[in-house]
């Protein structure tokens, strides 16, 4: 490992995948609203899916994906016209989402493995994450290729965390929001912050 990074650095990865995955965006606001309106067991394929699918963005990105923008800007406008239309039509989704305690209820389904997974490349945060990871860390040309898959790795240990800590936080969060209103309000508050959560990148230059 040593000849790859130094422990130092290893360390400063950990740091920075822990805080970027920890933070709030809209991976996170839409697990705690999905642990608290479908529970646990049903938001873990939604977990799943981005622990999965992140890892794979950052090795996508670190191997050269990130350099198309550079070569056809076009690409990375209509990414971002993309992403920002679906995640207004999600935290629309979220909004109006019925606001049944009943977990088992099929009315508002919850994120599948695969929607989860590929929502990461319109996922503007995912994007600013990986690109801003693989430009600080990746050192060395010559060994570039496994030095993604360290960086990826790590990450994929961070999202572990995180995923599993923001739903569990939903989870807990039906101890103290008892009634369908209180969730409706709930859930109106996370499509707002995800909206907000859209501003910076909105007019990112």
């Amino acid at each position: 490992m040593n000849e790859f990074y130094t422990y130092t650095m290893i360390l400063s990865i950990v740091s920075f995948g822990m805080a970027s995955t920890m933070s709030p965006g809209p991976n996170n606001i839409m697990l705690l609203s999905s642990g608290l309106t479908f529970g646990y067991r049903r938001t873990i394929p939604h977990a799943l899916g981005i622990n999965f699918g992140f890892p794979v963005m950052v090795i996508c990105v670190g191997l050269g994906v990130g350099q198309l923008f550079e070569v056809f800007p076009v690409v990375y406008s209509v990414l971002k016209v993309a992403g920002v239309g679906y995640l207004l039509w999600m935290a629309w989704h979220i909004a109006n989402t019925k606001g049944s305690l009943d977990t088992k209820s099929t009315k508002d389904r919850p994120f599948t493995f695969w929607q989860a997974a590929l929502f990461q490349w319109i996922n503007p945060k995912a994007w600013m994450m990986a690109v801003t990871s693989t430009a600080a860390f990746i050192t060395d040309q010559q060994v570039a290729f496994i030095q993604v898959v360290i960086i990826s790795s790590i990450f994929f240990l961070c999202a572990i965390v995180s995923t599993n800590s923001w739903s569990l936080g939903g989870v807990m969060l039906r101890r103290f929001i008892r009634n369908e209103r209180l969730v409706r309000f709930f859930n109106i508050t996370m499509a707002v912050l995800i909206v907000g959560s859209l501003v910076p990148f909105i007019f990112q230059q």
